[in-house]
């Protein structure tokens, strides 16, 4: 069980807290600022590597990821910084990866060839709509021209580049995603992340919710179409499905996410980043300060890490196919059973076999098409909840 992680790969996570402005749907941990101390910022990064050195010696990292907030407003010296002290302090597979989320407002060709200089790899950027007055009820600060015009130029200065866009977005109806879709993977390069509107309680657009005020939303049949229109629309265009929400050309599938969804150890470093690092054979789950000063002067002073609690082996069974079963390719069935310390109960597997839901292949444990649209109702039943 000590080893467990090494079937998942070590990533480390870097967020940076700010934003131009705070999105209406976003429940991030993001944060809107007129000073930013970019050198301190910069500086407490890297002391913050420097202490997580001496507890994960031995170890290969295979993908480095700027979250946030929006990392394309970091100075493209504090990435390289960061990604040269990455490299200082463990050994990095020969082909790693280096993403950095980007917004189109933030994007500069100069600041994206720095960007490039400092070691990232790949842009995930979020344009999240295709028409103007949807981005505006999304509160998004660009155009649909901006959009395309950043990512001209970050197709033209990196090989690998994904973008986000969001559906069941309100007023809109199936065939209005059916045409965006294709529009997108027209314009795609090699990877797509399309993600439903989800009401979350706290944001803006929850408020709104609560009170009535959100109109337009799909229904639910409306949204259902659209997934699946999302899968044939992708298909057709050669861009795989490789987890609920994330479709690719093949090879192209984002490395440091595959961390999380395999299980593996990460490193989460800045304002509110989780981790899982297994250090002296227990596996632990990390959490950092949430507010962006109390990370700053913790992590200065000592560590910017609020929270660290052991998992137990039902723990990390239960991560584990939380996890695994959003990805195509499914869970290990021996590897869950050697964390879980138990087999699968026969009856739920038995249930869902006979439903369609869920297929055994090779001691592997996929969700079915069918089984995908109910994956919460699959995972219950697997976790007898």
């Amino acid at each position: 069980m000590s080893s467990d992680w090494e079937n998942g790969g070590f990533g480390v996570y870097i967020h940076w807290p700010f934003c131009e402005s705070k999105c209406p749907y976003c429940d991030f941990n993001s944060f809107v600022s007129a000073k930013i101390d970019h050198a301190r910022w910069r500086a407490a990064y890297l002391l913050e590597i420097e202490r997580y050195a001496a507890q994960l010696s031995g170890r290969v990292v295979s993908s480095v990821f700027f979250g946030g907030g929006t990392p394309s407003l970091m100075e493209p010296e504090t990435v390289a910084a960061v990604v040269d002290k990455i490299r200082a302090t463990w050994a990095c597979a020969n082909d790693l990866e280096v993403t950095l989320e980007a917004n189109p407002s933030s994007v500069e060709a100069g600041r994206f060839a720095a960007f490039k200089s400092a070691g990232v790899t790949r842009i995930s950027m979020g344009i999240q709509a295709l028409n103007n007055r949807d981005l505006q009820n999304l509160g998004r600060l660009h155009t649909v021209d901006e959009a395309y015009a950043a990512f001209d130029i970050a197709r033209n200065v990196f090989n690998r580049v994904s973008f986000d866009l969001i559906y069941a977005r309100q007023g809109q109806a199936p065939d209005d995603w059916r045409k965006e879709l294709h529009e997108a993977t027209q314009l795609a390069v090699d990877h797509l992340s399309l993600y439903q509107l989800t009401i979350e309680q706290g944001t803006a657009f929850g408020d709104r919710y609560n009170i009535g005020k959100l109109r337009g939303l799909p229904s639910d049949d409306d949204a259902a179409k659209m997934y699946d229109i999302t899968q044939e629309v992708c298909e057709s265009a050669g861009f795989e499905l490789y987890e609920v929400s994330n479709h690719a050309k093949p090879g192209s599938e984002c490395r440091h996410n595959l961390v999380y969804w395999n299980y593996g150890d990460y490193l989460g470093i800045g304002p509110g980043a989780h981790g899982r690092l297994t250090v002296l054979n227990q596996r632990l789950a990390t959490e950092s300060f949430l507010q962006p000063n109390a990370w700053l002067e913790n992590a200065e002073q000592a560590s910017g890490e609020k929270l660290r609690e052991p998992l137990s082996s039902n723990d990390q069974a239960t991560e584990m196919l939380l996890m695994g079963l959003r990805l195509e390719r499914g869970i290990s069935i021996p590897r869950w059973e050697r964390l879980s310390g138990k087999p699968f109960g026969k009856p739920a597997l038995n249930e869902l076999l006979e439903l369609g839901m869920i297929k055994i292949s090779d001691d592997q444990l996929q969700v079915t098409e069918r089984g995908r649209v109910l994956l919460n109702s699959v995972l219950q039943k697997l976790l007898h909840v």
